[in-house]
């Protein structure tokens, strides 16, 4: 368990506990919403500065076995069409079924930690809600086991906090929740004094986007850009693509926009998160590596 975790799992569910099994869409419309999202940590980081990065493994999620999808009245891509809370119960078998029954017929598991960042430098109080460039609330499903996620670090120790877990999520989050679920956590951090980043990169070393078997051995190097304009979160995501592509395969700048044109996929993480949305730039390692 992680320090400073809450009793039972290691991560409570997005409600903080508000919602159970019995829960019906009443008990959403009266979510105290101060208690929204919360995250376990914060941990303190031995040997973390300004200026270094944080590469944390994910190794492994023991879902719950229950969770919860809700439309929040307010809350939502498409909050105005859908004024009214509505609550769906999800009951699985996490160490038998791969996947969970639903509307329209089945939805893989794949738990992944929809909140996990590092403390911003900037001073003051900072709700959890938002992403930021130090990650947070990203809601980017491919975080999930065997992903290496590195974030950029402002303050002494890292300050690392993770919660919001996920039993299952589409890009985008877009009625605003996923299948929110209480589960175990472990993950390995370290410092990385010789990488640097502006905004989350991660790996995603198994697992294909478009089901090729290249992709799937060799995997995704993803570039994120964080912030309230999603045109210019796109563009952030291509700049840190070209950048990473020139760092470590030694692209010329108009060599590697090319690349990112014809190889690479743009994807929204997450839209319902107001002010700041993510987006990420997914290169295919099958197509730099034999």
């Amino acid at each position: 368990m992680l320090p400073g975790a809450p009793a039972g799992r290691n991560t409570v569910d997005a409600s903080s506990g508000q919602l159970t099994r019995t829960s019906t869409a009443a008990d959403l419309e009266k979510l105290d919403l101060a208690r929204v999202n919360p995250v376990t940590g914060p941990v303190f980081v031995e040997g973390a500065k300004p200026g270094d990065a944080l590469k944390i493994t994910v190794l492994s999620f023991r879902p719950s076995g229950w969770g919860w999808t809700g439309n929040i009245p307010g809350f939502g891509l498409l909050s105005a069409q859908f004024p009214d809370a509505r609550l769906h119960h999800w009951n699985y078998d996490p160490g038998l079924a791969p996947a969970m029954y639903g509307p329209g017929g089945r939805v893989p598991l794949r738990p992944f930690t929809g909140t996990i960042g590092v403390a911003p430098a900037a001073p003051g109080l900072h709700s959890i809600i938002p992403p930021r460039n130090v990650g947070g609330n990203m809601d980017a499903r491919d975080i999930a086991e065997g992903a290496e996620l590195s974030l950029p670090i402002e303050v002494d120790g890292a300050l690392f906090s993770v919660g919001d877990t996920h039993a299952a999520q589409g890009d985008g989050e877009v009625c605003g929740t996923a299948i929110e679920a209480a589960m175990d956590v472990v993950l390995r951090l370290s410092v990385r004094k010789d990488v640097r980043v502006d905004a989350p990169q991660f790996d995603r070393p198994y697992g294909s986007s478009d089901g090729s078997i290249l992709n799937r051995l060799h995997g995704f190097h993803v570039c994120t850009g964080v912030g309230p304009d999603l045109m210019e979160c796109a563009r952030d995501a291509v700049r840190a693509t070209i950048g990473w592509l020139g760092e470590n395969y030694g692209l010329e700048r108009e060599e590697a926009y090319a690349v990112a044109s014809v190889a690479c996929d743009l994807r929204i993480h997450e839209v319902v998160d107001a002010p700041n949305w993510v987006v990420g730039c997914f290169v295919p390692r099958s197509i730099l590596e034999s």
